[in-house]
């Protein structure tokens, strides 16, 4: 219940994590671009999504203090010998989190109250903080992940160095990876919003003006996902080979390894059925070497092994958007070399309606991956998840508060951003 409960709680927050530190660096861009051309659109663009990123960063607030009760409540075990070590990007985190907070107040209600120069500084400085913040919880996580800056002697953290914990080997492309993901993310939702009001034919050009600036990021993110994806895949199969065995439901070691593209895989058997496999795919995605042998999860003991069915279907999902996304954006770039105009057609609006929701399902997929994968460990090779989780029964009703709590933030806030954006969107703009 308690794994449950930190699984729900960590899927609403990275929501609105992810928006965090995307948001006002599009809000920063169009207020940049109205101070230099003075279109009132771009005024108008600013404002609504200032507007945005004011609701969701109030939600994401509240259900991030909510979840860091629930690390100290739910894992005693885990914050004993783990706060001391990485307690300092949790410290940094915070920090950053208020300075954002502190912008942000700054950027709301200067509005004609500070020269228009500082304005927009206080705008990049919501996104600097967010983009922090979000970074250095990922190094929080990448310690868990390649725990590193202590000796672990008789179940004790000893010799303590929290830079060393802090720069651990798996946080650079862990952070390059979720940044490129969020931006993937938020773009596709946010171009989904704005094809629903050019379907709904108001304020056409707000929503296009929009797009001019919505959909590079989509594809900027869209090219560097692969990339980053395949870095990532090689860190793992040196740091975590049994999260990479998962992953792709590679049950015995072997060279010249297959990639599969689906199946369902069967634990007990060890087999995969209805899979798709690419010879010598998952050599090379591990090692760049189409013979190399990959470890599969025959070479480590039984109660080491992660699951395999949970991380390998999310595996597949995340790869599959990424790819969805890419070809997507490929089509774009072809559409603007042959000068079509893709945002007057309504099949491409409709297009982009359906795919809002599949970068956040990436997303969302992507930490199924990190965090299921690295099972039965809270912190890898040092401490089980449990043995880190609270003793104390009776968590259900613990857990219908919190799903009740953030039922209900969520509503209220997507409930409000419709209708700012619905205001917003068909409001004349101001010159």
């Amino acid at each position: 219940m308690a794994r449950s409960q930190m699984a729900f709680s960590l899927a609403f927050h990275i929501i609105f994590a992810a928006i965090s530190m995307v948001m006002p660096f599009l809000m920063y861009a169009a207020y940049r671009r109205y101070l230099k051309h003075r279109d009132p659109i771009d005024l108008q663009l600013t404002r609504a999504w200032m507007k945005g990123s004011a609701i969701l960063f109030a939600t994401g607030a509240v259900s991030g203090t909510a979840l860091s009760f629930q690390l100290g409540l739910l894992w005693p075990g885990f914050m004993e010998h783990a706060g001391p070590i990485f307690g300092m990007p949790f410290s940094l985190e915070g920090a950053a989190f208020f300075l954002e907070a502190i912008f942000l107040g700054l950027f709301l209600y200067g509005w004609g109250r500070i020269p228009e120069r500082r304005h927009l500084f206080f705008g990049l400085m919501v996104g600097i903080c967010g983009l922090s913040s979000g970074l250095l919880v990922i190094a929080a996580n990448g310690w868990m992940n390649a725990p590193t800056g202590f000796d672990w002697v008789n179940g004790q953290a000893e010799n303590i160095h929290p830079w060393k914990a802090m720069f651990n080997r798996a946080w650079p492309l862990q952070a390059i990876h979720m940044l490129c993901a969020s931006f993937m993310a938020v773009s596709g939702a946010a171009l989904g919003v704005h094809a629903l009001g050019l379907l709904r034919g108001k304020g056409r050009a707000f929503h296009l003006r929009a797009s001019m600036y919505l959909m590079p990021c989509l594809v900027i993110s869209s090219f560097l996902m692969p990339i980053t994806g395949d870095l990532s895949a090689k860190s793992v199969a040196k740091r975590q080979p049994e999260k990479l065995a998962a992953m792709e439901a590679h049950f015995e070691t072997g060279s010249r390894v297959p990639l599969l593209i689906g199946g369902i895989p069967n634990e007990e058997t060890g087999e995969v059925k209805y899979a798709l496999r690419i010879p010598g795919g998952l050599s090379f995605l591990a090692f760049g070497n189409f013979n190399a042998e990959v470890k599969g999860l025959d070479a480590f003991p039984e109660d080491e092994r992660p699951p395999v069915l949970v991380p390998h279907i999310a595996f597949q999902v995340m790869v599959g958007v990424g790819g969805l996304m890419l070809m997507v954006s490929i089509f774009w770039l072809f559409a603007r070399w042959k000068k079509w105009d893709l945002m007057a057609d309504r099949k491409w609006q409709w297009l982009l309606l359906l795919l809002a929701p599949l970068g956040f399902i990436a997303l969302e997929a992507g930490w199924v991956v990190t965090e299921v994968g690295r099972q039965p460990w809270v912190i890898y090779k040092i401490m089980r998840t449990a043995d880190s989780v609270t003793p104390v029964p009776g968590l259900g009703w613990n857990f219908i508060v919190i799903f009740g709590l953030y039922g209900v933030l969520g509503f209220l806030s997507f409930g409000l951003l419709w209708k700012w954006f619905r205001i917003e969107s068909e409001r004349e703009p101001e010159s």
